[in-house]
């Protein structure tokens, strides 16, 4: 079952031919992880998708607090039989039809689906995972880059790439040739105890999972965080890679060509971040 704005419906109801968010991509999303009920990150998540709303020119509607949507997600995923278990949440908010590329109306509505996954918590994945460059297409950096909207063409495209190539992920590049992200989740590097991730002015999804993690980089005297852009080179002279999204968690690279990584700094931080989600 769905929640198609409140009410509950089955998951193959049809929308509209008409739908903007499948006519012009005119639509945003955000991926939600939740533990035996417990949404994960949800303030992050809310201010991140209203802020978006309104860099699209998206009318919110007054009822639309953290409350309201937070009860909402409840209630989807009651419905589905999942409050006791973990699962996959995806809202998404699309403007309402009418018109071409301008729209008659900035009125939105929201549809809310849920799935089961295995893991209550973030776990080490140390299985061999490859990742490449994919240089069919580059990310022209803007605000809009930032945002997680429908238009995903680069990374259905970069998927196949990877997926025909026999790679478990690729990366994507910006105008400027530099790293700006992989195809599901932010990239950071270690390099010694430098900490470095690519600025969202270089065009990367302002990832909720990065920003908890820059968080508790900057807790660890230790280490040094850097958010520069990051050139495909440097990639050959760090010691590990790892890949960022809500619902993985942390995914350590273990191959870039013909560069081996390690997972030492990965395990650490995975390790802080379900410290900090048990104690929130």
């Amino acid at each position: 079952m769905i929640n198609f704005n409140g009410s509950l419906l089955e998951e193959h109801t049809i929308l509209s031919t008409q739908n903007r968010g499948y006519a012009y991509g005119d639509a945003l999303f955000e991926t939600i992880k939740v533990i035996n009920g417990k949404i994960l990150f949800w303030e992050d998540h809310y201010f991140r998708l209203m802020a978006s709303m309104r860099i699209m020119r998206m009318e919110i509607p007054m009822n639309f607090t953290m409350e309201f949507l937070e009860d909402e997600i409840h209630k989807t995923i009651a419905t589905n039989e999942l409050s006791k278990k973990s699962s996959r949440v995806k809202i998404q908010i699309h403007r309402n039809d009418g018109g071409l590329y301008a729209p008659t109306t900035n009125d939105i509505s929201y549809v809310i689906s849920v799935k089961a996954i295995s893991d209550d918590f973030y776990l080490i994945n140390d299985a061999f995972y490859e990742v490449d460059l994919f240089k069919d297409f580059y990310v022209s950096p803007s605000l809009l880059s930032t945002l997680k909207t429908n238009n995903k063409a680069i990374n259905v495209v970069g998927s196949i790439y990877a997926k025909e190539n026999a790679l478990n992920n690729c990366l994507l590049l910006n105008t400027n040739k530099h790293v700006v992200e992989a195809l599901n989740g932010n990239v950071f590097l270690v390099k010694g105890t430098v900490i470095k991730t690519p600025p969202l002015t270089d065009g990367c999804l302002k990832g909720v999972m990065r920003t908890q993690l820059l968080n508790i980089v900057k807790l660890l005297p230790e280490y040094q965080l850097v958010e520069e852009s990051i050139s495909p080179f440097e990639i050959q002279k760090a010691d590990e890679m790892f890949i960022t999204n809500v619902i993985t968690g942390i995914q350590p690279v273990s191959k870039y060509r013909k560069k081996l990584f390690k997972n030492d700094i990965a395990s650490l931080l995975l390790q802080k971040l379900n410290v900090k989600i048990r104690l929130a």
